[in-house]
């Protein structure tokens, strides 16, 4: 009986080693993943009032400011936001938009529509992801998120959500995640844009859907060019400050 034991206890204590070893190899992956998201990602810092200029007209939609409350804005970790309603066909038709960015990716990856919604107390009913076909032929890859709440589920919203990682358009974190791992040096920006339109009598989930991927499309390139243009911005701010430690801050000539 002996001689059978000791191979099974052999087993045992070898996997018992790899177990330990995979613990401590995915606890420090964690840890670094952490440490390179909780650091300042954006080399980018966003102005709030950049994100005002985005257009107020988009198509036949004309767009109100929303002011959100101080309390919701310090929740959400953003450095620049915006939140409109835009509305066509005489207020008939409205969605909500809202734009972040914000400094640290790590702030921005909790604050998901499926874990912002159910946490107000929303249940997430239907989830599908799509690809939007930009004017430009570029995608748009989003998720399209129906969510309810009530003891009839009387309140329904449907939330498309996708983020800006440098430029380039992600339905998740996954991208961001990939270039955190790269190092948060990688990362110059990051926005989150959520499109909101309340399912109503006269509204279906299906309409709604189709309107928010609609506006999605009409207003993805503008969204797009308030950050790169930012960034250009900072760009132009970096040569005018290394000109000046050049010359002396004295023009030359």
């Amino acid at each position: 009986m002996m001689k059978n034991d000791n191979p099974n206890r052999q087993l045992v204590i070898v996997a018992a080693v790899a177990a330990s070893f995979l613990i401590l190899v995915y606890g420090a992956a964690y840890r670094a993943l952490a440490a390179r998201l909780a650091a300042p990602a954006n080399t980018l810092s966003i102005p709030p009032a950049a994100l005002k200029r985005f257009p107020l007209q988009i198509g036949g939609w004309t767009g109100q400011d929303i002011p959100i409350d101080e309390a919701i804005v310090r929740a959400t970790d953003t450095d620049a936001h915006l939140n409109r309603r835009y509305s066509r066909h005489s207020g008939m038709k409205s969605i909500w938009l809202f734009v972040a960015s914000g400094v640290r990716a790590r702030d921005l990856m909790p604050h998901r529509p499926e874990v912002c919604y159910t946490g107000a107390g929303y249940t997430l009913t239907d989830r599908r992801s799509v690809e939007l076909s930009l004017e430009n032929g570029t995608k748009l890859p989003c998720n399209v998120l129906e969510f309810s709440r009530g003891a009839l589920n009387t309140q329904k919203v449907v939330v498309l959500d996708y983020y800006i990682v440098d430029g380039q358009y992600c339905r998740d974190v996954s991208l961001l995640r990939s270039k955190a791992w790269r190092g948060s040096g990688t990362v110059r920006y990051v926005a989150q844009v959520q499109i909101v339109a309340s399912v109503t009598a006269n509204l279906t989930a299906d309409s709604a859907a189709r309107i928010v991927c609609a506006f999605a499309v009409e207003s993805a390139s503008s969204i797009s060019r308030l950050f790169e243009d930012a960034e250009e911005d900072q760009r132009s701010d970096k040569d005018r400050l290394d000109a000046n430690r050049v010359f002396g801050g004295t023009e030359s000539g």
